[in-house]
């Protein structure tokens, strides 16, 4: 047993150094690798009085997660939809959606595609992140292959990771964000890590 494990340890040091980051790569700011922190900066592509990110929790203030200015005479008080995008689990509070307020009519966003025709043209990190994670892609700042970027005035390109399975294999990524379209391209990296332990990661 102790072979396999000194074994996986040198693999995975292998790895590591394997993967290379540029020095023009920034580091994505700890804070950034929550999705309910990317929300305030979304730029919606289409003109709303008013929008709000929820989830299905059955506590309704605590379903808020974030909302923006709104009149103070606006109200909305809709159904939740039985399904949202980023879903955790089958049940009270394991999903998000947005429900959105055009020409006094309230508008759903509530699948991964959805999320994505809400953001549109890419116009920040937070953005960029947020649409690589309806794709499956996450940021571990532990490392720069997991949790670094750049962007130029066409692209956002980032390392990020992806995890799957059980036991949970952890993968790199180096992705690239078309700003105008938001068509995403990734390329592996290599698996830097495995966890039995599936929900640690």
């Amino acid at each position: 047993m102790k072979v396999i494990i000194a074994f996986s340890l040198i693999l995975s040091n292998l790895l590591y150094s394997q993967i290379k980051v540029s020095d023009d790569y920034k580091k994505i700011p700890d804070i950034l690798d929550t999705a309910e922190y990317l929300y305030p900066f979304i730029v919606p592509d289409k003109d709303y009085a008013y929008w709000r990110v929820l989830s299905n929790d059955m506590d309704y203030e605590k379903a808020v997660i974030y909302e923006s200015q709104a009149p103070d005479f606006m109200t909305i008080n809709e159904p939740v939809p039985e399904r949202g995008f980023f879903q955790k689990c089958i049940g009270n509070n394991c999903f998000s959606y947005i429900l959105a307020c055009k020409n006094e009519k309230s508008v759903y966003f509530s699948s991964e595609q959805q999320l994505r025709d809400f953001i549109g043209t890419v116009d920040n990190l937070p953005e960029a992140i947020l649409l690589a994670k309806t794709y499956g892609y996450s940021v571990d700042t532990s490392n720069r292959f997991t949790g670094a970027y750049k962007m130029d005035n066409r692209h956002f390109s980032m390392y990020l990771m992806q995890s799957k399975g059980c036991p949970a294999v952890k993968e790199s990524f180096l992705v690239t964000i078309n700003r105008r379209t938001g068509k995403l391209e990734a390329k592996r990296n290599g698996v830097y890590a495995k966890d039995e332990n599936c929900t640690s990661l």
